[in-house]
């Protein structure tokens, strides 16, 4: 089992940053993939970012070049700094990992992009 912990959601003003963190704890594995999600009121979760088991990155057109997602694996952490905020980015964010036919949730963090 794996167990993910989110962390870093607040409310800012637009135009602000944030950074958001999932950590990861338990029985982890050697490759796996990890991504952020994100679900508003009335929508679908969506994928934010994702970085792979290969090594490769991908972004939702509507984040490129604001977000950036980045791991560090000795503490088995990943980030999402989230640059240039907009109020459509409200949303609460979800981590994931996925190794093989597993697939692992945090429980969310909220974010509010207001003035």
């Amino acid at each position: 089992q794996v167990q993910l912990v989110e962390s870093g959601g607040g409310l800012v003003q637009p135009g602000g940053s944030l950074r958001l963190s999932c950590a990861a704890s338990g029985s982890m594995p050697g490759i796996y993939t990890m991504g952020w999600y994100r679900q508003a009121p009335g929508n679908q979760r969506e994928l934010v970012a994702v970085d792979t088991s290969a090594g490769s990155i991908g972004y939702a057109d509507s984040v490129k070049g604001r977000f950036t997602i980045f791991r560090d694996k000795a503490k088995n952490t990943m980030y999402l700094q989230m640059n240039r905020l907009k109020p459509a980015d409200t949303a609460v964010y979800y981590c994931n990992l996925v190794q093989g036919p597993l697939i692992y949730w945090g429980q969310g963090t909220q974010v509010t992009v207001s003035s």
